[in-house]
């Protein structure tokens, strides 16, 4: 897959949704410094989502992937970080209990800082600027000199996406993610409409964990119990920063993107021919393919062929991207066009081709 592929290939491709950086200088210098740094990810995490994912191929686990739609400098702290891992976990323990596979839990952060738009400017307060496209890149404030692009911003990045998964690795194996808390999960919507319900099967659950302690099965001697894996995920749009961050598996000698463990390929960014194609074909990380309305059967097989041309297990995942006002328009022609089959109203949707993962629609 990777044959002759270098992380720079990307560059001689055409570019869209990027930034072009006016001061050529800074950006040379902080690519470098980021070439540097330590990788986020490892490549043997990359492999265990892959190889868990390749379950979900299977039908024998379920993938959820939550989080916001972009992360900012301005919000970032430990209790938003607490709050969407809790959530995450939430939901897991519901799917599990109720499908009674394990759930794959993908965050959307320590790395989803970048955002694609529609136009290259937009009108605020009657004056025109160039397009807000995320932390990583300009800033939000509606000024001329905030939009310019700006490279340092890539180290601020950087920094915020290493404490973030610094913090969730502690949640994940600390403690905090320890089946028998399902009941302290709660906090934060106990007066929500669905808060009861959860309250029920959380209280089912620590009925079943009572009778496993009784038998002598806990947290002390089936550590599965006390934690969890979770794994980050991002739209790897910004490619200065997602080179940057690619390193050589030292095992295989593949590549692996250094940002997070899964990256994706966004509806505007999927030409097959394009830059962002190129870059993820070469990583050995799990790639995700958004697909929109206009995506055709035609589409979808030529990028299947690019992203996962050896039709590797857990490689690759369709993520489904309709819009609310548009699934029902769409969903006969990709069940029948492109061997998808949608479930539960398309909430929760299984590719039936061959070894491309479970997914979430959105």
């Amino acid at each position: 897959m990777t044959k002759g592929w270098k992380k720079s290939d990307w560059r001689a491709k055409p570019r869209v949704q990027m930034p072009d950086y006016p001061d050529t200088a800074a950006l040379t210098a902080v690519e470098a410094q980021l070439a540097k740094y330590p990788p986020l990810v490892f490549a043997g995490e990359a492999r265990r989502l892959k190889k868990q994912l390749a379950q979900a191929v299977e039908g024998k686990a379920f993938l959820l992937q939550g989080g916001d739609c972009a992360e900012s400098f301005a919000e970032f702290s430990a209790d938003n970080i607490r709050d969407t891992f809790r959530v995450m976990l939430q939901m897991a323990v519901v799917l599990t209990y109720g499908a009674k596979v394990p759930v794959i839990k993908v965050g959307r952060m320590a790395g989803q800082f970048a955002k694609p738009r529609s136009a290259n400017t937009e009108v605020i307060g009657g004056v025109e600027y160039p397009s807000y496209r995320g932390d990583i890149i300009n800033g939000f404030e509606a000024t001329h000199e905030a939009r310019i692009p700006d490279p340092s911003r890539m180290l601020q990045a950087y920094t915020q996406a290493a404490a973030s998964l610094n913090l969730l690795r502690a949640f994940s194996t600390g403690g905090f993610a320890d089946i028998h808390r399902v009941h302290s999960w709660t906090l934060g919507f106990a007066e929500h409409d669905k808060a009861e319900r959860y309250r029920e099967i959380s209280n089912r659950i620590s009925d079943a964990l009572d009778f496993m302690n009784a038998a002598g099965v806990t947290s002390d001697n089936a550590e599965v119990l006390s934690r969890v894996d979770f794994y980050t995920s991002h739209e790897a749009l910004l490619l200065e920063y997602e080179e940057a961050m690619c390193r050589v598996d030292s095992l295989t000698g593949q590549n692996v993107a250094g940002s997070g463990h899964m990256i994706w390929i966004g509806d505007r960014t999927r030409q097959p021919d394009g830059a962002h194609v190129e870059f993820c074909r070469g990583v050995l990380n799990p790639i995700g393919l958004k697909c929109g309305p206009t995506t055709t059967a035609e589409d979808l097989k030529v990028l299947m062929a690019k992203l996962n041309p050896e039709n590797e297990p857990g490689r690759l995942t369709l993520i489904a991207r309709f819009g609310a006002g548009k699934v029902g328009d769409h969903l006969t022609w990709w069940s029948t066009s492109a061997t998808l089959t949608f479930d539960d109203h398309a909430i929760f949707n299984k590719l039936t081709t061959p070894h491309t993962a479970r997914f979430l629609a959105r």
